[in-house]
């Protein structure tokens, strides 16, 4: 599955906060601190992972770069990744990921390798994240830093301007102006003053501009996007048909084994209680209630499958209360918090959906996390319908590494849905999921 971030943030540990109703110095202050962010960290990251994937390709000539690729692309598509879902919960700027799926049938061991190296090298999108990662330590660098400087580099005007940092000697240059005496320092402070204005108006944009660039570089061309998406359309069908398949064997193995076998006895009890009922009551009276019992527990299994299919609740009462209900059962210590902002309801088969998908996905935290609390947002914005949820675990989950994340990949993939997932070790974990869907 094409599996992109989210546009919308989520709450809880790892969450960001939404710029809507933000003060616009907020916003700014914001964005320059976002812009240092990556001045600092994308700049080493991006030379780093450039000059080592460039060095395991060259010595696939030598034989160990077939070794070595593999792990390194991997690597560098989680850190393309990463960007993509700063790019999302940042500046609301979404990037699909493109890259093209490795056969269910992959062999295993050395040739496995060979065979997933070539794959990848293969693949436009891994060429992609390498002149990304040129553009990204350069104009990528630059927008990032002049974001942060816009905001921060004013407050040294301010400071020379009201003298608590005197200049001594020769002076001191402050952009153009030759700070040596207090007026001087004044000026300083009416050229920070104006830069900070200017911070204010356009560091949102510059942050923006940044996130824009890493689209433009890691986004397919619009010619190969349409027929990525076609692609995917195919193979998303085959998933739809592969899991309507599936799930109808599911209800019948489960009717056949459960509720069947559990009515099946009832007849034959009330069969034996037919014969016995004037002959040994007390016999026929145990029978009867063996035979309640059983049509009871058959009733329940009964309930519980037809939850399996769609939860009343979710007809009922639709997709907040349904995920609500959901995450008061799970096992742990705390209450989990669950945060719901739609202004009406999807289409059954997409509330559907995205209900099983939280489903799997809290399933996953329960086996896998070791958390004791959940974020679960849902909201709804631009067509899209967002959900998130958030635990304080420990962190490297990966879609394709039997967490159960490849399954939700698949069902959201369906409806042409999209996820994300940011796990570093130690945590927290965030699973962000997409469904292109109306309201009504």
């Amino acid at each position: 599955m094409n599996s992109v971030t989210v546009g919308d943030p989520v709450g809880g540990p790892g969450g960001v906060t939404g710029t809507a109703g933000r003060s616009r110095p907020r916003e700014a202050v914001l964005a320059a601190g976002r812009g240092l962010v990556l001045a600092v960290f994308g700049l080493p990251g991006s030379i780093v992972f450039f000059v080592v994937t460039v060095l395991s390709i060259a010595f696939i000539a030598l034989g160990v770069g077939v070794l070595t690729t593999p792990a390194v692309l991997t690597a560098l598509r989680a850190y393309a990744n990463q960007r993509r879902l700063l790019a999302a919960t940042w500046s609301g700027v979404r990037i699909p990921v493109p890259y093209r799926p490795f056969p269910p049938d992959l062999r295993p061991g050395i040739t496995g390798q060979v065979e997933r190296c070539t794959l990848m090298l293969k693949d436009p999108a891994t060429w992609r994240d390498l002149q990304w990662l040129v553009i990204d330590m350069t104009a990528g660098f630059v927008t990032s830093l002049l974001t942060a400087l816009l905001v921060f580099y004013p407050v040294e005007g301010f400071v020379l301007g009201a003298g608590v940092w005197r200049v001594v000697g020769d002076g001191y240059w402050y952009t153009f102006v030759h700070v040596n005496s207090q007026s001087t320092g004044f000026a300083a402070a009416a050229v920070g003053l104006v830069l900070f204005g200017i911070g204010l108006r356009y560091c949102p944009d510059l942050l923006r501009l940044h996130f824009r660039l890493t689209a433009a570089l890691l986004a397919p061309a619009p010619g190969r996007a349409l027929a990525e998406r076609i692609e995917r359309l195919t193979e998303t069908r085959h998933d739809a048909v592969d899991n309507s398949a599936a799930e109808l064997r599911r209800i019948e193995r489960d009717l056949h084994d459960g509720a069947q076998a559990r009515l099946v006895a009832v007849g034959m009890d009330l069969g034996t209680v037919e014969a016995l009922i004037e002959k040994d009551p007390a016999r026929a009276k145990e029978l009867i209630g063996k035979a309640r019992q059983s049509s009871a527990d058959a009733l329940t299994e009964l309930r519980d499958l037809v939850r399996g299919i769609h939860p009343p609740v979710l007809a009922e009462r639709g997709l907040g209360d349904a995920v609500t209900e959901l995450a008061l059962r799970l096992p742990l210590p705390l209450e989990p918090e669950v945060d719901v902002e739609l202004p009406g309801r999807a289409d059954a088969p997409v509330e559907s959906a995205a209900y099983f998908a939280v489903s799997e996905a809290l399933t996953n935290v329960v086996k896998h996390a070791d958390a004791d609390r959940v974020w679960i947002d849902i909201s709804y914005a631009e067509g899209m319908l967002r959900i998130a949820v958030t635990d304080n675990g420990r962190g490297g989950a990966e879609i394709g590494r039997g967490s159960g994340l490849s399954g939700l990949e698949r069902r959201l993939g369906t409806f042409d849905g999209v996820l994300a997932v940011s796990s570093p070790a130690g945590g927290p974990t965030m699973v962000t999921m997409e469904l292109p869907c109306a309201l009504s």
